[in-house]
C-alpha cells in the first residue's frame, strides 16, 4: 500500500455503517473496541528482541527526518526510546506485567464506600503517541473481600501505560476491578488532559476530558452522588 494512500475504517452504530478515513478516527478520537487491539503474536518475541525492532526503526524515522545521529546528544536516542516503550510507557500491554494482586478477609466489617481519590496517571494517545496527563478516581463497595490502597494505584498505572483513549481507560479500570473484587459496586471517573488536542490539532490548552463508569449500587442517584461529593 502507497504510505500517502487513505485508509477507510467502518463503525457499526444503529445498524447503519459510518465510515471514517484514518485522520478522521484521529482528530477526532474515536474508539473502535473496549479491548485494547492486539496481534494473536504480540508476545512472540521477548522484550530485548522487541527493544532491538524498536530501535532499529526509530534510527530510521530519526535519519529520515534529517537528524544527524553521529551527534553525541542524539546517538543513544533510539535505544532510549526503545526501551522506553517496553519497559516504561508500555509496558501495561504485557500481561505479565499485571500488578499481583491479593485479597483480604473484611474482618472490619466496613460495607460503606472506599475512595481513592486524585491518583495521577500518565498514558499515550493511541491516535498520536502523544500524553495523556490525568487523575483517576476510584471507588467500590466492599463485597467480603478488599484489596491493599496502593492496588488501586497500581491497576490505574498498568492500565495507563499503553496506547489508549480515555473511554476504553476508564472502562478497563473499573471492569478489573469488578472482576478482582467479585462485585458490580464499582465506580472510576477520569480527568485528564490530552496532548493530541492541547499540542496539535485544535491546539486547545485549556480543556480536559472526563469520562466515568458507574456500577451496581453506583448506577443509584444517591450512591452515585455520594460518591461525587467525596471527590469534589
Amino acid at each position: 500500500m502507497k504510505p500517502n494512500e487513505t485508509l477507510l475504517n467502518t463503525l457499526l452504530i444503529d445498524e447503519d455503517t459510518l465510515v471514517f478515513t484514518d485522520d478522521e478516527i484521529g482528530d477526532e478520537h474515536i474508539s473502535t473496541s473496549v479491548d485494547t487491539p492486539m496481534r494473536a503474536d504480540a508476545f512472540e518475541m521477548n522484550d530485548e528482541e522487541k527493544i532491538a525492532q524498536i530501535e532499529y526503526h526509530f534510527r530510521q524515522i530519526m535519519e529520515t527526518l534529517g537528524l544527524d545521529l553521529t551527534d553525541d546528544s542524539l546517538k543513544g536516542t533510539p535505544k532510549r526510546v526503545a526501551k522506553m516503550y517496553v519497559k516504561e510507557i508500555f509496558s501495561g500491554l504485557d500481561p505479565k506485567n499485571m500488578p499481583k494482586i491479593a485479597l483480604f478477609e473484611n474482618k472490619y466489617q466496613y460495607n460503606e464506600m472506599l475512595v481513592e481519590k486524585d491518583i495521577s496517571f500518565y498514558s499515550n494517545c493511541e491516535h498520536h503517541f502523544v500524553p495523556i496527563i490525568g487523575k483517576a478516581h476510584v471507588s467500590y463497595i466492599a463485597n467480603g473481600k478488599v484489596i491493599g490502597l496502593s492496588k488501586l494505584n497500581r491497576i490505574v498505572q498498568h492500565f495507563a501505560k499503553r496506547p489508549q483513549v480515555q473511554e476504553r481507560l476508564t472502562m478497563q479500570i473499573a471492569k478489573e476491578l469488578q472482576k478482582i473484587l467479585q462485585t458490580q459496586d464499582v465506580a472510576v471517573m477520569i480527568d485528564a488532559k490530552h496532548l493530541c488536542v492541547a499540542s496539535r490539532g485544535v491546539k486547545d490548552d485549556t480543556s480536559s476530558t472526563i469520562t466515568s463508569f458507574y456500577g451496581g449500587k453506583f448506577q443509584e442517584e444517591a450512591t452515585r452522588a455520594e460518591f461525587l461529593k467525596y471527590i469534589g
